[in-house]
């Protein structure tokens, strides 16, 4: 039980500190970083974490697979309770942040007067900062999801989440949810998904979300997937899935969102359209996924091909609101299959790189066994 103190108008002290487990390189365990003290300036709030899930760009870094500015605290994904709110802080609806707010917030930190912003893509602001991706240092040490509490910064989408959704269902909204919409958005500005044939390439987590969704669009949906166990997540997500590796025809579809990154992924997604179809690109998210294309094609079919990266705090909202209501009946609760405590995070990570759960748990409160 963590006790909450003001000290003036901006300071606060937690007891016990919170403790932030920081990354340094691959093969070296995680550290533990106790921050007795948080400033919050006006537009913060201090979340005490619930659960966090691990995400793949997670595992990629602590492979040394992915670039990374260390020491940093890792984990973008997750679900918490507000324990100070600064000045004027206030959710993606407009209204005020309070305490005791069950919340989950977005991927990225945005100022919201750059020509980015303005356009819209908050999320590609130019001067951007990302939970679990930037370098630990003095007054944001909490800056990622693997640690007992989180500090919001000022230009972070926050959005209140129901009480009854459990945890696990949640915590992956701001990175996998939202992205998932922010796909079906890219897809829908250029074709009726109702009816529509849709492809989707990957049946991680983003990808099963994508074809929930999309399913729930009134879409027809092929999940194309190597992994059996996945094609049958797939299958209760209410998508027909097809084993890539099999030889099984795909049909021409009118939306193709690849989500996985594997560049013959990439091709089978965008030779599959069909006149005035379009593909999604989510997944290429690492060097070297270069893919060549038959330009004469994609003119032939006034095929478009278009690409989404992170979400806006609206995306991540809307993707709440599905949540909300769809995890009774899609079985996103089952996608967490084993949750760590905070201590073991390096054993979570060591679970998660076998791939053997689209997501892993890491819990604070959780003790170890």
């Amino acid at each position: 039980m963590h006790t909450v103190l003001r000290v003036g108008a901006r300071d606060v002290i937690v007891k016990p500190s919170p403790v932030a487990m920081v990354w340094n390189e691959a093969g070296r365990p995680h550290e533990a970083l106790a921050v007795p003290g948080v400033r919050l300036s006006p537009g913060e709030a201090l979340v005490e974490v619930e659960l966090a899930t691990i995400c793949g760009s997670d595992v990629r870094t602590v492979l040394g697979r992915r670039p990374a500015r260390a020491p940093l605290v890792l984990g973008h994904e997750q679900v918490g309770r507000v324990v100070a709110v600064g000045e004027g802080t206030r959710c993606v609806d407009g209204l005020p942040l309070e305490l005791g707010d069950r919340v989950v917030w977005s991927t990225t930190v945005s100022c919201g007067a750059c020509d980015r912003c303005e356009r819209g893509m908050p999320q590609r602001c130019r001067g951007l900062g990302r939970y679990g991706h930037e370098r630990v240092h003095r007054g944001w040490e909490l800056s990622g999801g693997f640690a007992t509490h989180v500090q919001l910064r000022d230009g972070t989408a926050i959005v209140r989440v129901p009480e009854d959704v459990p945890s696990r269902v949640l915590a992956p909204a701001a990175c996998a949810t939202a992205t998932a919409v922010a796909a079906l958005d890219a897809a829908s500005a250029r074709v009726d998904l109702d009816g529509a044939p849709v492809l989707v390439a990957g049946a991680g987590l983003v990808g099963l979300t994508v074809a929930a969704m999309a399913v729930d669009a009134g879409a027809e949906v092929i999940v194309s997937e190597p992994d059996a166990a996945r094609r049958e997540f797939a299958r209760r997500f209410g998508a027909v899935p097809v084993d890539p590796g099999a030889g099984t025809a795909v049909p021409e579809v009118l939306a193709a969102l690849e989500t996985s990154g594997a560049p013959s992924a990439v091709r089978a997604a965008v030779d599959a359209l069909g006149v005035g179809g379009v593909a999604v690109l989510v997944g290429s998210l690492l060097p070297g996924s270069e893919v060549c294309l038959d330009a004469e094609s994609l003119v032939r079919r006034s095929a478009t091909v278009t690409a989404v990266h992170d979400a806006t705090g609206d995306q991540l909202r809307r993707g709440v609101a599905y949540l909300a209501r769809a995890w009774r009946t899609v079985p996103f609760d089952e996608l967490v299959g084993s949750t760590h405590p905070l201590a073991d995070l390096d054993a979570a990570f060591a679970e998660a790189a076998t791939g053997a759960h689209v997501r892993v748990g890491v819990a604070p409160g959780r003790r170890s066994a």
